[in-house]
């Protein structure tokens, strides 16, 4: 007989972002009670008591956490806002499950992993890309032994995301503000968190990551969209106004001698790469689609055409659908496709229901949270330093 849970009651901090797991939180609705929103725009909260009536409604997170009928949070704010929100949450007695990044400072993620530790409440990151299609069978071939012995990695998030840094009139968004305040690699998970658990990161038997350095590229590209749009008046259209490189690379050596290169490019006219991964073992090599419509490709040694060197020929990833499908998708992969960011948005939801109902680890922990959000302020010092290699921190106490 199946075991029947309490729905879990999730309150949803940030509707403007949060809205758009809408169709996800409906699709578990016998899991989930949705109860609570909170956003600072009024206009904002109307449009979800349009679409939810009886959800009660908060401008204010502090009095949303004392008075909501909440078991869970759903943090979907700008990123600064995500570690302390979500202590704050832990320290009130809720789950939470977080947009990304988890922390922007060292400080924050070990306080994170001391307000999990602390509290034994559920923590999980909204990692949405390591659920995606491709991401999900890669890492399930890769757990399988496919790949061998990995030594090499790339993650990049290539998207043009200069629209987002203003409003209409011209003013910055928060966005906008970050690239003004922050420069080196300020979104690091979407690359790194497929990479990170193909290669077993933070799990018994696996990889660890050890150090990085950080590397960057001037930073033209927001001033010229700013003249373009707003005219060579405008402040950000002046040289010396933004901070933030067009293009940062950051390199990653691992435990286990493995290198992982990231690429964070959000300033660069071009068309928007959303999978950009590559992954090299001792027995396979695995290359994302670099434009839509295109098919990821995999070769594996003895099975593929050809051989290396020599006459090796690339296939297409889903000729092994049959046999390596990730079981997510072979079971809910109709539905789950339907939803926001390629699928991803629909298992995050799963997972965090999971861990909270069943008390199974959760799938993107806070060690995995804070492991891969690190690399932000790591970054900062490595560039600070001129290229240096700084070492990461270890957040997984016993490894065994």
């Amino acid at each position: 007989m199946a075991v029947l849970h309490k729905p879990v009651k999730l309150a949803v901090v940030g509707g403007q972002r949060g809205a758009a797991f809408g169709q996800a939180l409906d699709a578990y609705r016998e899991r989930v009670e949705l109860t609570a929103i909170c956003d600072i725009s009024e206009g904002v909260l109307a449009r979800w008591r349009k679409d939810y009536p009886g959800i009660q409604t908060y401008t204010s997170y502090e009095e949303m956490l004392g008075s909501a009928d909440a078991t869970a949070v759903f943090l979907a704010t700008p990123m600064d806002l995500h570690a302390a929100q979500a202590i704050q949450a832990l320290e009130a007695g809720k789950h939470v499950v977080s947009e990304v990044i988890a922390g922007t400072t060292l400080d924050e993620c070990w306080q994170l992993v001391e307000a999990v530790e602390r509290t034994g409440l559920v923590y999980m990151l909204a990692e949405n890309y390591c659920y995606m299609r491709p991401n999900m069978m890669v890492r399930n071939m890769a757990q399988q032994g496919v790949f061998g012995q990995i030594t090499y990695a790339e993650g990049a998030y290539v998207h043009d995301c200069r629209h987002l840094l203003y409003t209409d009139d011209g003013e910055l968004t928060w966005r906008g503000d970050y690239r003004l305040k922050y420069n080196g690699n300020t979104y690091p998970t979407h690359s790194l968190g497929p990479v990170a658990q193909w290669m077993g990161v933070n799990r018994p038997g696996g990889d660890w990551l050890v150090s990085v350095a950080a590397f960057l590229t001037g930073a033209p590209a927001c001033r010229v969209y700013a003249k373009q749009r707003f005219g060579p008046d405008h402040p950000a259209a002046q040289k010396g106004y933004w901070r933030h490189a067009d293009s940062v690379t950051t390199v990653i050596q691992t435990a286990r001698q493995a290198v992982i290169v990231l690429r964070l490019d959000i300033n660069s006219a071009r068309p928007h790469n959303m999978t950009h991964y590559l992954l090299q073992g001792t027995q396979a090599s695995y290359l994302a689609a670099r434009r839509h419509g295109e098919d990821p490709l995999i070769w594996i040694d003895g099975r593929s055409p050809g051989e290396s060197p020599g006459d090796a020929e690339w296939e297409a990833l889903w000729q092994y659908a049959d046999e390596y499908e990730h079981p997510y998708w072979r079971e809910s992969g109709a539905e789950a496709q339907a939803m926001g960011h390629g699928g991803g948005d629909f298992f995050v939801l799963r997972d965090f229901i999971d861990a909270i109902q069943t008390g199974v680890r959760p799938a993107i922990d806070i060690y995995d949270a804070v492991t891969w959000s690190c690399i932000m302020p790591l970054s900062f010092e490595s560039i600070a330093r001129g290229g240096a290699s700084v070492e990461i921190p270890q957040f997984v106490r016993n490894r065994e």
